[in-house]
């Protein structure tokens, strides 16, 4: 009798946690669908502890890689930087911002060449971007792009391993795509605007417009035959196109949408 009752007794706690794990996990706490602030997820994206490598696919086909790297800027409270590994005991550290970093390569087309690509961002400790490099080289072709926030320009260097090409646009250059082509590439690039979504008309394009306004929400996401909870960031770029990032609750990119059916996968979904 009395083991049958420490039995029944076992079985409910047993039956009651899995209960309180099931809601904690599923329950309505954070229903699927529902908001979540960008902010909260862009935080944990730029303090995840673990990189994201990603295969690159467009239209269902496997394109290249990439590896994306989240990294979090400290300084000593004397304001000297120094390395985690050389820190002694009880040294204050002081926050000075976040980075991201993007590298890889895809294959263009038939081209004998992969492009390889390496990106950077710099961002202040209320995630607000200060600095962004990026280098695409196809051998022997190399592309420079370096903005600033602080002095509100772009500079663009170009070299074809015969020649070199330079120039530094401000902020409100950008504005109005259709100058940029008549200066430097004449009146006939213009039309190709409508095929890119971008107005051909006359016109600037507003700030508003070429930034990104990001929403989150709670979703899920498989891994393998296994639905796991996510965060979903969605924005609308130009109002044309959609692009949708699936991050994990730690902050790891697992899975990113961009036009023309461009997928960034994270190889631990695909692997699987």
């Amino acid at each position: 009798m009395v083991s049958r009752l420490a039995l029944i007794l076992i079985t409910l706690f047993w039956v009651t946690m899995n209960v309180l794990l099931w809601r904690s996990e599923f329950g309505q706490r954070n229903p699927v669908g529902s908001l979540v602030p960008p902010e909260l997820v862009w935080h944990k994206v730029l303090t995840a502890p673990d990189d994201s490598s990603l295969e690159i696919v467009h239209h269902g086909k496997k394109i290249g890689y990439c590896h994306w790297m989240a990294n979090v800027g400290k300084e000593q409270a004397t304001g000297k930087t120094m390395d985690e590994d050389l820190q002694p005991e009880g040294l204050v550290e002081q926050l000075t911002g976040y980075g991201v970093d993007l590298d890889g390569g895809v294959t263009v087309g038939d081209l004998p060449n992969r492009l390889r690509f390496n990106l950077d961002m710099r961002f202040t400790t209320n995630h607000v971007w200060q600095e962004f490099n990026a280098r695409f080289t196809l051998r022997p072709n190399a592309w420079e792009i370096h903005a600033a926030a602080v002095q509100q320009t772009l500079q663009l260097k170009i070299e074809d391993g015969r020649s070199q090409f330079e120039h530094i646009f401000s902020f409100a250059d950008l504005q109005n795509p259709q100058a940029l082509l008549r200066e430097f590439a004449g009146p006939f690039p213009l039309t190709l605007l409508g095929t890119v979504g971008l107005p051909s008309g006359s016109g600037r394009i507003s700030a508003a417009a070429l930034g990104l306004t990001w929403e989150a929400r709670n979703d899920w996401i498989k891994v393998g035959h296994t639905p796991v909870r996510a965060y979903r960031l969605w924005a609308r770029v130009l109002d044309q196109f959609q692009v949708a990032v699936f991050v994990s609750r730690v902050g790891e990119i697992l899975r990113v949408e961009l036009p023309d059916e461009l997928l960034l996968i994270n190889d631990e979904l695909t692997g699987l």
